[in-house]
């Protein structure tokens, strides 16, 4: 089962997401709708509802996580399941670090997803070497290793990235602009989800 917008947003208030996560969900979404619908165009085989759910509640147990340091894509994936979300459970659990690599064949909704995220710094669209550096500065933690690993994984983005421009009529550069919200009152755009997509 996919949950419309609206289950989505309940979700978010049901786990108490904060409002910062919750701005950043949103941003994400749109970055992956639109990606993701424009794949489409150009005769991906996606389903952007999937996308748009998955990127909605792609950090649902981050909040409980900062108190308890668990997991947060795990436990994520562990509430769409429990939730019945099962077309959602390896996105969310994979929007960190992509388990299997890259696809070299097709683009799949889990590539999508873990892009955008790396887009979204707070609730702004950035470039993937400043989000990067967000990163290693947050969570690196001084730590090689760690470092390390965070490197390897935005190398792997890189990767995701080209692949996915390589079909669109656009380079990543031009997200930032296509997906920037109109001016409106707080909340606006979270109604235009729900009327959209709910």
């Amino acid at each position: 089962m996919v949950p419309t917008a609206a289950e989505c947003f309940r979700l978010m208030d049901e786990y108490g997401m904060y409002d910062n996560i919750r701005a950043h969900s949103v941003l994400v979404a749109r970055v992956a709708e639109r990606l993701a619908c424009d794949l489409v165009e150009g005769g991906a085989a996606l389903v952007v509802e999937v996308v748009v759910a998955a990127a909605l509640l792609h950090d649902i147990a981050k909040t409980p996580c900062l108190a308890n340091g668990g997991d947060h894509a795990a436990q994520g994936a562990a509430i769409c399941r429990a939730h019945g979300f099962d077309e959602l459970v390896e996105i969310v659990g994979e929007h960190v670090v992509l388990a299997d690599g890259v696809s070299r064949h097709h683009c799949r909704e889990k590539e999508v997803v873990y892009y955008a995220d790396k887009r979204v710094k707070h609730d702004a669209v950035v470039d993937l070497d400043e989000r990067l550096d967000y990163i290693l500065k947050n969570y690196g933690r001084g730590d090689a290793r760690m470092c390390a690993a965070i490197r390897r994984n935005f190398a792997q983005c890189h990767e995701v990235e080209a692949k996915l421009f390589a079909r669109l009529p656009y380079g990543p550069a031009a997200v930032a602009r296509l997906v920037t919200p109109p001016a409106g009152p707080a909340g606006a755009d979270e109604s235009r989800w729900q009327a959209l997509c709910g």
